[in-house]
């Protein structure tokens, strides 16, 4: 009887889920100390319940570090120096979801800050900071609840207009206070309870241009009718001169007189 040799295609196979196994295990590995070695050196990160989590609180940061981790879902930046947010400082982060700027020293925030993470981010707290004004555009698109309790705010019609279209904390709503305001019975009042008694700052906002209006026109019709009055006031004068100088001068008839006595005497 012929003896024929056993296929194998099995023990190949075999090997290669195994290298592919090897390689899937191996791959993770290094991806993931590809992220925490990704980790700034002020920083540190530290994975929850496969989440990345990135602690950057006390540090005395001035700046938002540039080289976070991409897979960022926490990021805690609490209790630093940090005094501008500016534009697409979070951009690469496509995974964030709790942002924590409080107790820093934050007075301005660019319209394009938090372009990037505006479908990710659900929570975002601002409080504690100098911040007395937005843009417009700083939060829009934004769902995330926010907290922007404790910062000196000037209450006029562009805080208005942004505040109507975040979610702010409930928690830290009465917070949120006028600290100066474009008519200053508001200031020390917190903005929500101003606002829900039907102040609307954006007629303030509009008056008040009126007024600015008005008060140039006014300046220019009252410059007007001033060099019109010294106008008539100089020709007026100039006139009275004039006639009196006429007036000086020896008429027609005495001129004739005086002719006459030259002659007779001649």
């Amino acid at each position: 009887m012929q003896n024929f040799a056993r296929p194998q295609m099995p023990r190949v196979c075999l090997m290669f889920n195994g290298f592919a196994l090897l390689w899937g295990f191996l791959s993770g590995i290094l991806l993931k100390n590809a992220s925490v070695m990704a980790c700034p050196s002020s920083c540190h990160c530290i994975e929850k319940n496969g989440l990345m989590v990135v602690q950057c609180m006390s540090r005395n940061l001035e700046k938002i570090p540039p080289d976070l981790p991409r897979d960022t879902v926490v990021l805690l930046l609490a209790a630093n120096h940090i005094t501008h947010i500016p534009n697409h400082a979070f951009r690469e982060l496509h995974y964030l979801q709790e942002l924590d700027l409080s107790d820093n020293d934050i007075e301005a925030v660019d319209m394009g800050a938090f372009q990037g993470v505006s479908d990710s981010l659900l929570v975002l707290d601002l409080s504690n900071n100098h911040i007395k004004s937005v843009p417009k555009e700083a939060f829009a698109r934004l769902r995330a609840k926010i907290s922007l309790s404790n910062n000196p705010w000037h209450c006029e019609c562009t805080l208005q207009e942004v505040l109507r279209e975040l979610r702010l904390d409930p928690e830290t709503v009465n917070e949120v206070i006028c600290h100066t305001a474009v008519q200053e019975e508001y200031a020390g009042k917190p903005v929500i309870q101003v606002l829900d008694s039907g102040i609307n700052f954006c007629n303030f906002h509009h008056k008040t241009t009126d007024v600015a209006m008005f008060v140039t026109m006014f300046g220019w019709f009252t410059m007007v009718i001033a060099y019109v009055i010294y106008y008539v006031r100089h020709n007026q004068e100039d006139a009275r001169r004039h006639l009196e100088y006429l007036k000086s001068l020896p008429s027609n008839s005495q001129i004739s007189k005086d002719f006459d006595t030259i002659s007779t005497v001649l």
